[in-house]
């Protein structure tokens, strides 16, 4: 039998990916009325606001179990997760895919699961195993199927997409690394206090930067339309902090390979909500494609947790 303790942190990780799903939906309305790096910076300073409130209100609760002043601990690896890993992933990824195609971001984001897996077998020293080789093949296999890649547009070292592709990239690297890093940082804090210590560093950073760069931002916020402020809203709500609460609960007891696999159903969700949003056409091969994903991230999660099992071993 299954863990029911695995089967309910693999339904987490499919809400998760939804979530994370609806982002280009709602960053595209929000951008209808600021640019890339304010649609950015305002759901962010939104998310850290609610999140200061909720973890303010937890630190009271518990105050008899945490220590005082835990930030301060730890505030180096609270600003190198936040700068390495949420700023280089939002920033590069709005500016990558301006200089970039289409085609080549989609294959470009295959590598994100990888990636998290070589950084936690440096920085955490985890393992791969034939199941999660397994899992891998099964998640590329079904990608590639569903993700409508053009292969005749495909052009990753291009001097017109070489700097789109690079910027794509190192996105890719620092969401990779925000994963892997936060693990550590999860050891001692809830998911709602890493996420919240973290985003301390990308709000002074990035709202600057927004002053600077796009300052009409500011100007014209009195002007923005009601869909505008709910699209803002909702990414700061659901992306920059339910989404991401759930994925690092989740984190703090699967490996950072198992979490990272379940990235590869991004794109199958994506696909559903533009046939639902956009009514754009779903194919079998998408389908299909999506339900080698799916496969691959049950088998990571749920079945390997019983191969562990089996052997009296614990995969945390």
């Amino acid at each position: 039998m299954f863990s029911a303790e695995r089967l309910r942190d693999w339904i987490l990780l499919l809400l998760c990916n939804l979530m994370w799903a609806g982002q280009f939906v709602l960053v595209k309305i929000v951008q209808e009325q600021m640019g890339p790096i304010a649609a950015t910076s305002f759901p962010m300073l939104l998310a850290t606001i609610f999140l200061f409130l909720i973890v303010h209100f937890e630190l009271r609760s518990q105050a008899q179990n945490i220590p005082k002043r835990p930030f301060l601990r730890d505030w180096r690896g609270f600003m190198t997760i936040g700068v390495l890993g949420q700023v280089v992933a939002q920033l590069f990824i709005t500016w990558g895919v301006r200089y970039s195609l289409a085609s080549d971001a989609a294959l470009l984001m295959l590598t994100l699961p990888i990636v998290t897996t070589i950084m936690a077998y440096f920085l955490l020293g985890e393992k791969m195993s034939p199941i999660r080789w397994l899992s891998f093949a099964l998640a590329v296999a079904g990608v590639v199927e569903c993700s409508g890649v053009n292969w005749k547009e495909l052009n990753l070292v291009g001097s017109n997409y070489l700097v789109g592709n690079l910027l794509i990239f190192f996105s890719i690297c620092g969401s990779a690394f925000y994963n892997v890093y936060s693990k550590k940082l999860l050891q001692r804090y809830t998911p709602l206090q890493v996420l919240l210590y973290s985003y301390y560093f990308v709000v002074a950073l990035l709202v600057p930067i927004t002053a600077l760069v796009e300052p009409e931002a500011f100007r014209e916020m009195l002007h923005y339309r009601t869909q505008t402020w709910v699209g803002i809203a909702m990414l700061a709500v659901i992306q920059y902090c339910l989404s991401m609460v759930i994925f690092l609960s989740v984190l703090s007891r699967l490996d950072a390979t198992q979490a990272s696999l379940s990235n590869y159903l991004i794109p199958f969700f994506g696909l559903i909500m533009a046939a639902i949003v956009l009514h754009e056409h779903l194919t079998v091969p998408m389908l299909a494609g999506g339900v080698l994903v799916l496969l691959s991230t049950l088998l990571i999660t749920v079945y390997e947790e019983r191969g562990w099992a089996k052997s009296g071993q614990s995969a945390d």
